[in-house]
């Protein structure tokens, strides 16, 4: 939301994959400055490479200038989506944001 305040993005979206009660993390973030929301809605188990591949369909639809991921989820910190989705054949899993697109020689 920091980075809205400074003017150095224009739109934030909050995504989250998950059942039906995952939409209350999207209203905190709506709450918390977030312009849209998107709710990949299922109640099968979610592991990090399915949601990773959803993700990149996100970011190919979205074209976003940066996406952040959370680092932990409610059962557990693998901190693997992020990596996943990272262009970077060898990624070193960090919890920090890759940009996007990527400027990688």
């Amino acid at each position: 939301m920091r980075l809205k305040e400074k003017k150095v993005v224009s739109e934030i979206v909050a995504v989250t994959v998950g059942p039906t009660a995952s939409q209350e993390q999207l209203r905190t973030a709506l709450a918390m400055g977030a312009d849209r929301a998107i709710h990949v809605v299922t109640d099968a188990e979610t592991v990090p490479l399915h949601v990773a591949k959803l993700f990149k369909a996100l970011v190919e639809k979205e074209e976003p200038g940066l996406v952040i991921l959370g680092k932990q989820a409610i059962d557990d910190d693998c901190n693997q989506t992020g990596a996943l989705l990272s262009p970077d054949p060898n990624p070193n899993p960090q919890p920090y944001p890759y940009p996007y697109p990527y400027p990688y020689p």
